[in-house]
């Protein structure tokens, strides 16, 4: 960002989400200072550029939940909106090194750029969009190391729970060096189980974590990013066509003593329970991810296994 006058003698910039100022007269002009001076604090300048600061990370949190949105519920994303929001430093942050699925399921790999481009252009590549709209091209790592072009119409943000090759991935993103700013290949998942009874409805398998307060539980649900609606942690995935809800009961609302997790279970968009063996894939991992989550801050008796 370009440095802007802040007063006599000191101009101020943005500079890695912090504001920096440098002196413009004196001994040393340009020098950048360490700190800000105190005849700066105040200055209507630096006031806007940390309104700024707070509005570009509430701007990068954003993108990061919109893109967390469309891989937890696989949602197919149009190639060209993809290409127009990579041009924003906070969306290129969100979306790169996403594992990514075209038209084909072969067609897997780690996003690396994007470009936005009119059907039959220079891009060279057959966007299968109607002549003169607005495409888009992406440019993959596959597991051949091989950087490769895709412009389908749209592409999928796989859930890792539907990456067959998820532990090959898991791999090469190490070699890679990969950093996801949303956890993708490294989610823990959880695979459904084939024996399931058709009349099951509930997971037992993290109940009884014991907390101190039920204040306690719903604060860590609500850090984790879960949803707490009366007596339970909630979170909704968009799995094999429609709206799932898991749900695990953490207690009463205004209980003050101390509580334990309840079980797991699955509700459709009415509110009707889901027997275990109709929950979708994602919806499954998803939801037994929360459980685990919330069960992982439970008291622990000192000495004991855990």
């Amino acid at each position: 960002m370009s440095w802007l006058s802040a007063g006599e003698g000191y101009e101020v910039a943005l500079q890695e989400g912090r504001v920096v100022a440098r002196a413009v007269t004196g001994k040393g002009p340009g020098r950048q200072l360490k700190s800000l001076p105190k005849a700066l604090r105040d200055h209507p300048e630096v006031d806007r550029l940390r309104r700024l600061t707070e509005w570009l990370d509430r701007h990068a949190d954003a993108c990061v939940a919109q893109v967390d949105t469309w891989m937890v519920s696989s949602l197919p994303v149009p190639t060209g909106l993809i290409a127009r929001v990579w041009q924003d430093e906070a969306w290129r942050s969100a979306l790169r090194d996403l594992v990514v699925v075209g038209d084909d399921p072969d067609d897997v790999g780690f996003l690396r750029d994007a470009a936005i481009g009119q059907a039959g252009d220079a891009l060279g590549a057959d966007t299968r969009s109607a002549p003169g709209t607005e495409a888009g091209e992406l440019r993959v790592v596959n597991l051949d190391g091989e950087t490769v072009r895709l412009s389908p119409v749209t592409v999928t943000l796989a859930h890792p729970v539907l990456l067959p090759d998820l532990d090959d991935l898991r791999e090469f993103a190490s070699e890679l060096g990969v950093a996801q700013r949303v956890e993708q290949i490294h989610r823990a998942t959880w695979n459904k189980p084939a024996d399931l009874a058709a009349n099951v409805t509930e997971v037992s398998e993290f109940s009884g974590g014991k907390f101190a307060s039920r204040f306690q539980l719903a604060a860590r649900a609500s850090s984790a990013g879960y949803r707490v609606s009366g007596g339970y942690a909630t979170c909704r995935v968009r799995d094999v066509g429609r709206a799932e809800e898991a749900a695990v009961w953490i207690g009463e609302p205004y209980w003050d003593g101390d509580t334990e997790t309840g079980n797991l279970s699955w509700n459709d968009r009415d509110g009707r329970s889901i027997p275990l063996r109709d929950v979708g894939p994602v919806a499954w991992s998803e939801g037994m991810r929360m459980a685990a989550t919330l069960y992982a801050g439970r008291q622990v008796a000192e000495g004991a296994v855990v």
